[in-house]
């Protein structure tokens, strides 16, 4: 079964949205599912309503999609503060407040130590946020 974690290795997160997109408008152009349909006109491929495996996928695409962009988000947020960018322009540029903003970086920087909770290297200046 595709999940997530089964998929992560094997697309970026560029190729994440193009399969997701292939899929997607594909789902989006097929006629409408019915079961109870007595046409068995063949379907043109491009056109093809999803199999149930490539409707898994296309979950499975959206959540990735939704991690990766995540992790990016929180990536850029380090380095915006690593530039000298004040919580109040961090927040202004994720459209949220500076509380909101500097929350979920410490709850992503917390849940991030909490993953790597063991001596692995991680030394306990990278597990706390910029500017806290």
């Amino acid at each position: 079964m595709v999940t997530p974690d089964s998929i992560e290795r094997d697309f970026t997160l560029l190729t994440a949205v193009a399969r997701y997109e292939q899929l997607r408008t594909r789902d989006a152009l097929a006629p409408a599912f019915d079961a109870t349909s007595d046409d068995d006109q063949p379907y043109d491929a491009e056109a093809a309503p999803l199999t149930r495996d490539e409707a898994l996928e296309l979950l499975a695409l959206g959540e990735l999609i939704a991690r990766k962009a995540a992790y990016g988000r929180q990536l850029g947020v380090r380095t915006a503060r690593a530039t000298g960018a004040s919580w109040s322009q961090i927040g202004g540029a994720l459209g949220t407040s500076k509380q909101s903003a500097w929350e979920t970086h410490t709850r992503w920087i917390d849940e991030q130590a909490a993953q790597q909770d063991s001596d692995d290297g991680w030394p306990d200046a990278a597990r706390t946020p910029a500017g806290v």
